[in-house]
């Protein structure tokens, strides 16, 4: 029989994908690992590989077309086999399961755990196409807590999905596309209709691209429905530059340490002196993070992604250094994998680079808090009653009023300030 070919999630924050380009056309033969088509997602332009092996019958969605998370693309058919023409591909979470599964007696709810697990608080998003294979009771839940899907690997049988691997993604307390949550925002309203305010021949259109309607609609809904609140401290650079500048130059061009590198260590060790901010929300729990997954913001063309340094608060400043430094390489070319830029549970965004003295960064949900990072600059400032020029940094924390409270923000940005102004500690 035909199977039906769907938009899956290729990044963890994903609702829709744009074809960008078909590399099989109708007709082809379809062998298991060939790159069938690419896909531009919120992230990147990533390749859907071949899963179930067939003859390419029909191509749904054209190149161009931007199709949501679980909606046919096309149908697959075996060699041979007669398809009819009025034949309609089913939904994600309508295809049909590949065998029943007994419905277990009634028991009392699993309680979700109040801690996540330590590699990450999102799954990373299985890589695969085709039918979905879920059995009935699996479906309904799914269905009842607005998970889709098409974004969960199924541990049964043949990839088949079962009730816990929905009660897993229900523990994480993470919406992961479904339709039906209840949790999710509202769509961010376009401007309304009508001539726009400007002259044709005054600009040129330029198609928003997935990444930026990503972060346009991420950060809207973050401002609507994450209650931030703003903490800021100056801090002292003198002694860190100088340690800086003595370890570059005693590597002899082995390494070249960066003031973010540095900043990162710091958070990280800050973020285990002070537990308390390294949190996330959910509607049913607060998930208390057991380590430092350090997003750091890399603008890229078109856009930005953070990629992530895990369990930072284990590793050396060097090694920090090289993973950043590689990692960000990888994220302007295009070729970071999902693992690699989503789980973190803090955000770093550093435009210190640009000049630029002090400014507010908007939280990154589920993460709890954001630093924002500005430029190390001479000031005048008064050190016991005289007054003499330093290297200085103006730091701003935004946080989710939910999880971090304002003293708790206020005691990390004290540890943050002494791990910087006493730079050697990060070291050990």
């Amino acid at each position: 029989m035909p199977i039906d070919l769907f938009m899956t999630q290729l990044s963890p924050t994903m609702t829709e994908g744009k074809i960008a380009r078909w590399l099989k056309k109708e007709g082809d033969a379809l062998v298991s690992g060939d790159v069938m088509a690419e896909i531009e997602t919120d992230k990147a332009t990533m390749e859907m590989e071949v899963v179930d092996e067939g003859i390419l019958h029909r191509i749904i969605a054209d190149e161009g077309a931007t199709v949501a998370v679980g909606t046919a693309i096309a149908v697959i058919a075996e060699d041979g086999e007669e398809v009819p023409a009025d034949y309609q591909p089913a939904s994600a979470q309508d295809a049909p399961a590949a065998a029943s599964e007994p419905a277990p007696a009634p028991t009392e709810p699993t309680p979700p755990a109040a801690t996540p697990a330590p590699q990450a608080t999102a799954p990373a998003a299985p890589e695969r196409s085709g039918r979905i294979k879920a059995s009935p009771l699996a479906r309904r839940l799914a269905k009842q807590k607005g998970i889709n899907l098409a974004a969960i690997t199924g541990s049964g049988p043949n990839g088949r999905i079962v009730r816990a691997d929905i009660e897993q993604a229900m523990r994480r307390g993470i919406n992961i596309g479904g339709a039906a949550a209840a949790t999710t925002p509202p769509p961010v309203r376009p401007l309304p209709a009508g001539p726009l305010p400007y002259h044709e021949d005054e600009f040129e259109r330029i198609e928003n691209s997935m990444m930026r309607k990503a972060i346009a609609r991420r950060l809207s809904e973050s401002k609507q429905h994450v209650p931030h609140f703003y903490l800021s401290v100056d801090v002292s650079m003198d002694r860190l530059m100088d340690l800086r500048a003595q370890l570059n130059d005693a590597a002899n061009g082995t390494f070249k340490l960066s003031v973010n590198d540095f900043i990162i260590k710091a958070v990280a060790k800050a973020l285990v002196d002070v537990p308390a901010a390294n949190a996330a929300w959910t509607e049913t729990h607060t998930l208390m993070h057991k380590h430092a997954h350090i997003s750091v913001a890399v603008a890229i063309n078109g856009g930005l992604i953070t990629p992530v340094i895990r369990f930072a608060e284990q590793k050396g400043i060097v090694d920090i250094s090289a993973e950043v430094k590689e990692l960000a390489g990888r994220a302007r070319e295009g070729l970071l994998k999902p693992e690699e830029y989503s789980g973190g549970t803090f955000s770093i965004s550093n435009l210190g680079m640009y000049g630029i003295s002090q400014f507010s960064a908007i939280v990154n949900p589920p993460e709890g808090a954001i630093l924002a990072v500005g430029a190390t600059e001479e000031r005048a400032v008064a050190e016991n009653g005289v007054v003499v020029v330093k290297k200085m940094m103006t730091l701003t924390l935004s946080c989710d009023h939910r999880v971090v409270d304002g003293a708790v923000g206020a005691e990390f940005m004290a540890a943050l300030k002494k791990q910087i102004e006493c730079p050697a500690g990060v070291l050990i």
